[in-house]
This record gives structure tokens, C-alpha cells and sequence, in this order.
């Protein structure tokens, strides 16, 4: 039975659950339930803090888990990042007080506060740059106001907290990180199983099927606004010289892509959801 590591709260935790759910996998029913049985997919799932996760992988103790990239860098586990998810973004970046510091090298010497020590640490590190870094387990912004650090590390969105309390951000991005599925097992058939069941979940989530009617000498130029992941499925319509055309395309583009065809002489252009797919 493959056993899974699952966040069990934070930012990462309910859109894990939501894409194991559509990959078709049971979720827990109590949020405080720890461990959950799915014999009919025959894995086992264990809801941990998502800074655990890594460890728990990489020691062996579970096969595979959803977690942060940035949560896995700075664990220094050696369970290695099978497949990139789609949610969970996040940026790291440098902040101090505004016109303190103009790149890296301003940082030499200084304090930096941090959630991600080992992460940070070793990015400085490559860069030759030697601070003292101070853990903190959150709130890291508030460390300057109050003399506990120089300059802090820490995800950025818009900013705006920062600038709240009186820092700018500066310097280059030290990770771009996105929820990720990790094992040791890289070879495993069973993950790979899941693999291709997210896959397939964030397939359905970024593209739509598209139906159109078209006459046949049209089909070449069509192919260019709608050329599909391979090439579009092409039909010919009994008694017409004209064709039904089948292509996904992204879900995003939709509506753009339906005025570009009708202007081409398309009709009966219609759009279905993909729920699941294997490509």
C-alpha cells in the first residue's frame, strides 16, 4: 500500500486534499484525523505539518508527499521533486529599511531574519555573501522595528506588509517555489500512478474540449489558431463538404479562440469541461 504525506493546515493543505479528491482518491472526513485508508486505490494517507513532510519522505518512513519547494530545499531531505503542482506559489525575497541596502553585497555582516535558515543560508552561500541568520518561526517583518534583525527573508505577494512596517524589498529572487510531489522512489510504478492522475487533474484544470463545424478547405488555417497537443481530430460530416473539428485548447484563451474561428467561417462552436485526462 503506497503511504502518502498530505498537508494537514496551512496555505498547501486544502488544494492538496481538493487535487487528490479529483484524481479520484478519498479524503478525510475530520479535519483531525491523522491517518486515512483508501483500499480501493490501495494508498494510505497521513496528514502532517507541511514542513515535515520533506523529512518524513526522505527518511523512508512514507513514500511519497505533497509539499512546499521551498519546505523541501530547506530541510536538506533527500527526497527529490517528481512533478511541479499548480498552486501554492510563492516568492522569496530580501527586505530591509528603505534605503538601507542596494543589492547583496550591502548584506555582508548584517542580521537576516528567517523562517527558512538552511534555504537562505545556502543561497547566501553560493553567492559569497556571510551574514548572521536569526530563526524565527514567523512574523519575521516585525524582526527590524524591533532590533532583533538588519534585514529579513521571507515570502513576498504584493509587498505590502512590508511596506507596512517601513521595508523594501531588494536584491534578486532568491527562490520561486511552488507545491511540488516528492519521494526517494522514483521509479516506483504506484507513483507513478499518481503522477499521472495529478497530471491528468491539472490537464482538466488548464484546458477545455472544443467542437467546432468548418468547411473542409478551411481546415489548415484552423489547424493554426486551434493546432491542439498533437493535432486537432478532424471528421468528415455526411453529405457536406464540411467538417467537424475536435481540439483542446486553453481553457483561458477560450473566448478569443471562438471569434477567431467564427470570423474564419466556423460554426456550431461549442466548449465541454475535461474532468479527468491522461495525456
Amino acid at each position: 500500500m503506497l503511504k502518502i504525506a498530505v498537508p494537514n493546515k496551512g496555505t498547501l493543505s486544502e488544494s492538496a486534499a481538493d487535487m487528490l479528491r479529483e484524481a479520484g482518491y478519498a479524503g478525510r472526513r475530520d479535519p483531525k484525523e491523522l491517518i486515512v485508508a483508501d483500499p480501493r486505490n490501495d494508498v494510505e494517507f497521513f496528514y502532517l505539518r507541511p514542513r515535515d513532510i520533506a523529512t518524513y519522505v526522505g527518511s523512508g518512513a512514507l513514500d511519497v508527499g505533497i509539499t512546499g519547494r521551498d519546505l523541501l530545499l530547506d530541510s536538506h531531505s533527500t527526497a527529490q521533486e517528481i512533478k511541479e503542482l499548480d498552486f501554492g506559489a510563492s516568492t522569496f525575497r530580501f527586505a530591509g529599511p528603505i534605503g538601507a541596502f542596494d543589492g547583496l553585497e550591502s548584506l555582508k555582516g548584517k542580521r537576516v531574519a528567517t523562517s527558512y535558515t538552511s534555504l537562505v543560508g545556502d543561497y547566501l552561500s553560493q553567492q559569497g555573501v556571510d551574514v548572521t541568520l536569526i530563526h524565527l518561526d514567523g512574523a519575521v517583518e516585525s524582526a527590524v522595528r524591533l532590533g532583533v534583525a538588519d534585514a529579513v527573508a521571507d515570502v513576498v505577494e504584493t509587498g505590502s506588509t512590508l511596506r507596512k512596517q517601513g521595508l523594501e524589498i531588494f536584491g534578486p529572487v532568491i527562490l520561486q517555489s511552488n507545491a511540488v510531489l516528492i519521494s526517494t522512489r522514483l521509479d516506483d510504478p504506484a507513483i507513478g500512478t499518481l503522477t499521472r492522475r495529478l497530471q491528468g487533474v491539472m490537464v482538466a484544470h488548464q484546458y477545455v474540449l472544443m467542437d467546432y463545424d468548418l468547411p473542409s478547405a478551411l481546415i489548415d488555417q484552423a489547424s493554426q489558431i486551434t493546432p491542439g497537443f498533437e493535432s486537432p481530430t478532424i471528421s468528415p460530416l455526411r453529405g457536406s463538404d464540411w467538417v467537424a473539428v475536435r481540439v483542446m485548447v486553453p481553457r483561458h484563451d477560450t473566448n478569443q479562440l471562438m471569434d477567431a474561428l467564427y470570423e474564419l467561417g466556423a460554426r456550431a462552436i461549442l466548449v465541454s469541461p475535461i474532468h479527468a485526462a491522461r495525456i
